[in-house]
């Protein structure tokens, strides 16, 4: 495949940026859309002019990590994937790809399409935990939860914490993401000393680090991979009105 790909390139996080032009020409189309930057930043190397900086970990659409604004669509233009599960036959031979960081106050760019998330590692450290005695393991099923309530809680628990609902939200509101963590804890018996807590706890993180609040426009559901729903920020926001009751 042969493609035009328009790339933000920042030196570091005080420098100014700009989108850089790129023709590639050598990219299968099942290639990945991280193959297809590894193949760009291969001949880059070789002209000795300085690679794209991109994150990515596991490429297994797992551990949340590439973060890629993708023609102005968070994880790119394929429903419930990640930007490594993206591959290059979603594009047509000859096409223009505009690609991008996240944007979003509370995640400043580092370097190139690289923003610091560690504004959600705040969030989970203000509360996103349980307490769990020491000692042996109890045994399975031993405390009976509601199977509702079990699968509600195994589908807000598959986010990733990648950041494309902040990315997607034109508030940038990072609720979604705190939604998912603060429901599938709530949810649990074992989630449910540090309750009341942990929300006042990562809200006030939330808000400390700049996100933006949330007016349920639900751009931040249509970009999740993991397709978790509004439904969470409706427990958080619950969660939350009591806590804020209790603590009055």
């Amino acid at each position: 495949m042969k493609l035009s790909l328009r790339i933000w390139r920042q030196p570091d996080a005080q420098a100014e940026g700009k989108m850089v032009s790129y023709e590639i020409d050598e990219v299968s189309e099942d290639a990945s859309f991280l193959e297809m930057l590894d193949v760009l930043n291969e001949r880059l190397i070789g002209e000795g002019e300085d690679p794209v900086a991109f994150d990515h970990d596991c490429r297994e659409g797992i551990c949340g990590a590439c973060s890629l604004v993708i023609d102005g669509q968070p994880h790119g233009p394929q429903a419930a994937t990640t930007t490594c599960q993206l591959h290059m036959r979603k594009f047509k031979d000859g096409d223009k790809i505009d690609i991008e960081p996240w944007r979003a106050g509370a995640f400043p760019v580092i370097k190139d399409l690289v923003v610091d998330r560690s504004a959600f590692d705040r969030i989970i450290q203000a509360g996103g935990y349980i307490s769990a005695p020491t000692g042996t393991a109890p045994d399975a099923h031993a405390v009976p939860i509601p199977k509702q309530d079990a699968d509600a809680a195994f589908s807000a628990a598959a986010c990733i914490g990648c950041g494309a609902c902040v990315a997607a939200c034109p508030n940038g509101s990072g609720m979604l993401f705190m939604g998912a963590k603060v429901a599938h804890l709530g949810l649990m018996p074992q989630g449910q000393p540090e309750r009341h807590t942990r929300v006042l706890g990562m809200v006030a993180a939330h808000d400390d680090a700049g996100f933006g609040g949330c007016t349920n426009t639900g751009e931040c559901a249509a970009a999740c991979p993991k397709e978790i729903g509004l439904d969470v920020i409706g427990k958080l926001n619950r969660d939350f009105r009591k806590a804020a009751i209790r603590a009055a």
